[in-house]
């Protein structure tokens, strides 16, 4: 990462963290790179906003006193948080699923860390929390990753079992189309032998070993052939309401349909499509998080955080 894109990471998270504004000096003192004449460091400052509003990451300014005309100070509300990457193909997106993945585990943690252990040493409350949609959280890759990859690249038909959703293992047999990652999970799919029609499976839904069979170019993948698209396609909606405390799960509230104020809690409706994807997303914010409907979805999360109690105590 070159010293600028570091230094860009860096501001970001420390506006995204802050619970106030930040001044020009507390900025300058708390991010690494802002070194040279002050002139320089006032026009370094300058470039990295416009940078940063440049891909759409809306920067507010504001005074730390409401009642005095004080020097002005910058946050990033975490609900504006957004960036604007343009058109993106498919083959973009495997890539940014393995960078933000590789980010995540070896880098992100150890920077975010940093620059908030250093707003606190100067007085400024911050708050990690804040910022966990700011990396993309990805599954460990399984093992069979590889296989699967391989498989699409040389046309060779693959054979697995498969946990379905009601928890039976279903032996499945598929030529592969495309593999791909969402919501933090890795998802191939491809032409089901039996069933003839497209499928689309979940990786760590796979039991065992997954098998070549037979020889390879023994099947043609369909041109434009997207994975999303036939997610989308054979995917059902379900409906939920939750109750999420202020100022958390900002990743939740962006898939909100509606919202309404309980005072500590906010109440939103959302839709969701990958039961046990959106599962993970509710238990990833712990107690931030209560399901209200549906009752089946409950006991999911129930059913986790005992299970959860009952391997770790």
């Amino acid at each position: 990462m070159s010293r600028k894109s570091e230094r860009l990471v860096n501001l970001t998270i420390a506006l995204l963290a802050t619970k106030r504004f930040l001044t020009k000096s507390e900025i300058f003192q708390s991010i690494e790179g802002y070194e040279g004449s002050e002139d320089s460091v006032e026009r370094m400052f300058e470039r990295d906003k416009d940078d940063l509003r440049s891909l759409g990451i809306d920067i507010e300014v504001g005074g730390l006193d409401p009642l005095f005309n004080d020097e002005a100070g910058y946050r990033i509300k975490p609900e504006n948080y957004s960036l604007d990457l343009g058109p993106v193909t498919g083959e973009d997106i495997a890539l940014l699923s393995l960078a933000a993945q590789a980010w995540k585990g070896q880098a992100l943690n150890d920077v975010a860390h940093s620059v908030l252990l250093k707003l606190q040493s100067m007085g400024i409350d911050s708050d990690i929390d804040s910022v966990p949609h700011l990396a993309p959280r990805m599954a460990r890759a399984s093992d069979e990753l590889a296989t699967v990859l391989e498989a699409i690249t040389t046309r060779n038909r693959i054979a697995f079992t498969y946990l379905s959703p009601d928890l039976a293992h279903e032996s499945r047999e598929i030529s592969p189309y495309a593999l791909a990652s969402r919501a933090g999970h890795w998802y191939f799919g491809g032409l089901d032998s039996a069933k003839n029609s497209l499928r689309t499976f979940r990786l760590d839904r796979v039991v065992g070993e997954i098998q070549n069979i037979g020889k390879p170019d023994n099947f043609e993948i369909p041109p434009n052939f997207d994975l999303f698209a036939s997610m989308n396609e054979s995917s059902q909606t379900h409906v939920a309401v939750l109750d999420i405390r202020k100022d958390k799960a900002f990743a939740l509230r962006k898939m909100s349909t509606n919202s309404s104020d309980k005072g500590e809690w906010d109440r939103i409706t959302l839709n969701y499509s990958d039961a046990s994807s959106f599962l993970d997303s509710i238990l990833w914010h712990l107690d931030d998080v209560v399901v209200i409907e549906p009752p089946d979805l409950q006991k999911q999360v129930i059913a986790s955080l005992t299970l959860l109690v009952k391997n770790h105590g």
